[in-house]
């Protein structure tokens, strides 16, 4: 079988032009909290066990670091059922049954939450805090009382 030639040498001065990335995206996003965004999150089963098991994608938004993912694993067992329910409270999303998660998925994503990251050896582990809500600015109205413009 006769393999062609492929001439890569209309690259070579844009090649010879070209600087390395900074791979330092490729360690470990440090301890620490931050805000991050729900980009994915997928049911789905753990590995080890077969038991279900929430798969979290998290985009860091602030303080530092943005743009990195973190990812967060919630296993579901009958010892940690209390701390997916309160996972999803902090969420937004109060559930009667369980069985409900898969059609409330999607109102999961787009959640802005604040998050603290801690590793104990080799396990990282990742803390939801609270959620991020930004109240809409009251501009003011004119005309009413407090207003400048007012004469008295």
């Amino acid at each position: 079988m006769s393999r062609r030639s492929i001439d890569l040498s209309q690259f070579d001065d844009d090649f010879r032009n070209e600087q390395p990335d900074d791979r330092s995206d490729l360690d470990p996003v440090p301890d620490g909290k931050y805000q991050v965004n729900v980009e994915k999150v997928e049911l789905t089963e753990a590995q080890s066990s077969g038991n279900p098991m929430l798969k979290w994608t998290l985009r860091i938004i602030a303080p530092r670091h943005v743009n990195r993912l973190m990812w967060r694993n919630s296993v579901f067992t009958a010892n940690t059922l209390k701390f997916v329910k309160t996972d999803l409270h902090i969420c937004g999303l109060d559930l009667e049954k369980l069985s409900d998660l898969p059609r409330n998925l999607s109102k999961l994503l787009d959640v802005k939450l604040e998050v603290t990251k801690k590793t104990k050896g080799d396990n990282e582990n990742i803390y939801f805090n609270s959620r991020i809500t930004k109240e809409p600015a009251m501009k003011p109205v004119k005309g009413l009382a407090g207003d400048d413009d007012v004469p008295f």
